[in-house]
């Protein structure tokens, strides 16, 4: 197959990595700096390039802000038959832009990122591939993720959004402020260098990819949620309040349990 990818970011090149031995692959990016380490690919930097490659499948792995923009860039290039993808963490506008585009469709969110995972060890690693588009796209990518090692998972837009909100926003934000009131310790704890290695992880992604999960539509909600867990939990520590510490702790251990193996209490 003829795969186009949008893109020569950390995510634009895994995916040229992982498919340019099985299909014949071709990268698209304006900035031409970013091709120095592309191999096994060709690489253009012009749409006329686009249209005599004549693409079967176009991956966009430009950055959530540019998504429908290069889109709209590439389209009068592409066959009719052509099939658009993204991999956009925040899906917001796009049920509505394929509708109208005229192409077959797939949308997927690897639920990793090349900087933090272990791509060498996937299969802990999730995938969500959106219900709604293209069946053969679909199961294009469903087969590409499976033999990943992905756990993959099937959503309709929406509900993408609102899973991504809780599954990554939370996490996220919670490492924001544990890096912005940290100081440097020179002989910490388990607990503590154990977060350290998530911030550096998360903080070690890209800035635009921190932006485009943050300013899902859905975030807000989610942090306010954090907000008020907060409140309460400092109502009871300023207070100390065993009776009521012991009532919050017994509350999250519950809400946890399904997740995480937590010793019986006496």
């Amino acid at each position: 197959m003829r795969i186009l990818v949008l893109g020569a970011g950390k995510m634009g090149s895994f995916f040229l990595d992982l498919l340019s031995f099985e299909h014949e692959t071709a990268v698209f990016e304006k900035q031409p700096e970013r091709l120095r380490f592309t191999y096994n690919t060709l690489r253009f930097t012009s749409l006329k390039e686009i249209e005599e490659f004549k693409p079967e499948l176009v991956i966009n792995a430009v950055t959530v802000k540019y998504t429908i923009p290069a889109f709209e860039e590439v389209m009068p290039y592409l066959p009719a038959d052509c099939v658009i993808s993204d991999i956009s963490s925040v899906k917001t506008g796009l049920k509505e832009f394929y509708n109208k585009s005229g192409f077959r469709y797939v949308s997927t969110h690897p639920m990793f990122g090349p900087t933090f995972a272990n791509l060498n060890q996937l299969s802990e690693e999730n995938a969500i591939i959106i219900s709604e588009g293209d069946y053969m796209g679909r199961i294009f990518f469903k087969d590409l993720y499976g033999k990943l090692g992905l756990n993959i998972y099937e959503y309709t837009f929406e509900e993408h959004d609102i899973t991504v909100a809780y599954s990554l926003s939370v996490p996220f934000v919670s490492t924001f402020v544990f890096a912005a009131i940290m100081k440097h310790q020179d002989a910490p704890g388990t607990t503590f260098k154990r977060h350290m290695n998530i911030a550096k992880g998360v903080l070690n992604e890209d800035d635009f990819l921190l932006q485009e999960i943050l300013f899902n539509p859905y975030t807000s909600e989610q942090v306010q949620k954090i907000r008020n867990e907060l409140k309460e939990l400092l109502d009871i520590i300023d207070r100390k309040d065993s009776k009521d510490m012991k009532a919050y702790l017994t509350k999250i251990r519950n809400n946890v349990r399904q997740d995480i193996a937590i010793k019986p209490r006496k």
